[in-house]
């Protein structure tokens, strides 16, 4: 993209797992990129590759309070996205969601500016639909422990669909399934990088339950595409649309699967189901594919072997 063309481009959350994919891709094309984060589950390693490219420029703040800056697009992807760490606060996970939502939304009607809300699966709770599409309301319990995280959502996605309706803002809401793939936090709870660190460090793989609930598994560069087609997408689809990868798999093939490529000979050893844990967790992707031409790519073994590799280097350095 030639220079005069490039965008001024506002990637909250920028120094976490999704939001550092996201600004690689958005400086590689040649917009001008602005990474906000506050660092409580980002990192500047996820950045480093980026500091000092005359595109990118990163900046501590936290969107609980209001910012000022210049931008022409916002991608909205701050908050803990993990049990652990969105459980250790849950005040300030649902006033992250909610407050930086406001301030936003805030930003981009005072600029003008097109806005992009990554969402989350976590709005359908645990659902009664299966697979989900985006029509369902969800079956989430308001008061449980992942209460904060996923109310917090949800209100933002009202939000959102508020701005436009009273403001006329240009928005785009995308419901993120479970993504996977490198910089993940080795410590995010998350089953992905949980097995791989257990099988890697030769402890026991936690599974649990009886391990047949299910999930979808999309790789990061695959959530990466659809999220650049959903904001570039026509200003008339607002969505809310899943992006997710729709094959199905059981916690025990999971578990199986990465005791295979990572050659570990870990045990299989079950635990007490935490509260409100969904059973069943697959998208209904119909919209993603007719409205932005989009399907995932990437298996779940070759993403896999990438997210293994990734974290064998972290835990030799």
């Amino acid at each position: 993209m030639p220079y005069a063309d490039s965008r001024r481009i506002l990637v909250t959350g920028g120094a976490g797992f999704l939001g550092s994919h996201l600004c690689d891709r958005l400086v590689a094309r040649g917009d001008d990129v602005l990474c906000v984060d506050n660092f409580y589950t980002g990192t500047k390693r996820n950045v480093a590759q980026l500091l000092g490219h005359e595109r990118f420029e990163l900046l501590r703040h936290d969107v609980t309070f209001p910012l000022y800056v210049e931008v022409d697009r916002i991608f909205n992807f701050a908050c803990p996205a993990s049990p652990i760490h969105y459980q250790y606060d849950p005040v300030q996970t649902t006033k992250t969601s909610v407050h930086g939502a406001i301030n936003m939304l805030g930003l981009a009607k005072r600029l003008g500016a097109r806005i992009l809300q990554a969402s989350t699966s976590e709005v359908y709770g645990d659902p009664e639909v299966h697979p989900q599409t985006e029509s369902y309301w969800g079956r989430v319990n308001p008061i449980g422990f992942r209460s904060c995280y996923d109310e917090g959502k949800r209100c933002a996605e009202t939000l959102f669909f508020d701005y436009r309706r009273q403001h006329d803002l240009e928005i785009k809401v995308v419901r993120i399934f479970n993504t996977y793939g490198p910089r993940m936090h080795p410590h995010d709870g998350r089953v992905v990088s949980n097995f791989i660190v257990q099988a890697l460090a030769g402890d026991d793989l936690t599974i649990h339950g009886d391990g047949s609930q299910t999930r979808s598994f999309c790789y990061v560069d695959d959530l990466v595409d659809a999220t650049l087609l959903a904001m570039d997408s026509p200003a008339g689809f607002t969505g809310p649309v899943n992006l997710g990868n729709p094959a199905e798999f059981t916690m025990l093939e999971l578990a199986d699967t990465v005791l295979r490529l990572t050659g570990s000979r870990s045990r299989l050893v079950q635990r007490p189901l935490p509260d409100d844990d969904p059973r069943q967790r697959q998208p209904d992707i119909g919209l993603a594919r007719s409205a932005l031409g989009w399907a995932p790519r990437v298996s779940l073994e070759d993403g896999l072997k990438e997210t293994i590799l990734y974290f064998r280097k972290l835990m030799q350095a």
